[in-house]
């Protein structure tokens, strides 16, 4: 089992930088292969970016590529997402996720645990 908190979420102007952080519990957070997702109102969620167990592989969304950055810290059990110039489009409930691969993983469907989410809105 991994239980997993996401925190850091709010209101920001375009343009304006919001820091995410995802701590988990239970398993071994060293292990596992993290991301992180976003819903936006009637849509689909959407992968973020994701990050492998030791944080040698790396991937985002094209939609957020030079503007996001996903780290972890195996040691405070955290993983981050750095949001940088945000844009309104960027508005949603973001959701960490693991998987226990340990893997860097785009889809959803690889994830098994996922947290309760925080909304991030970006006013224009």
């Amino acid at each position: 089992q991994v239980q997993l908190v996401e925190s850091g979420g709010g209101l920001v102007q375009a343009g304006g930088s919001l820091r995410l952080s995802c701590t988990a519990s239970g398993r071994t957070f060293s292990s596992v292969g993290m991301g992180w997702f976003r819903q936006a109102p009637g849509k689909e969620r959407d992968f973020v970016a994701t990050i492998s167990w030791n944080g040698g592989s790396t991937y985002y969304a094209d939609s957020v590529k030079g503007r996001f950055t996903i780290s972890r810290d195996n040691v405070k059990n955290t993983v981050y997402l750095q949001m940088n110039s945000l844009k309104p489009e960027d508005t949603a409930v973001y959701y960490c996720a693991a998987n226990l691969g340990g893997w860097a993983n785009r889809a959803t469907a690889g994830y098994v645990y996922w947290g309760q989410g925080t909304q991030v809105t970006v006013s224009s």
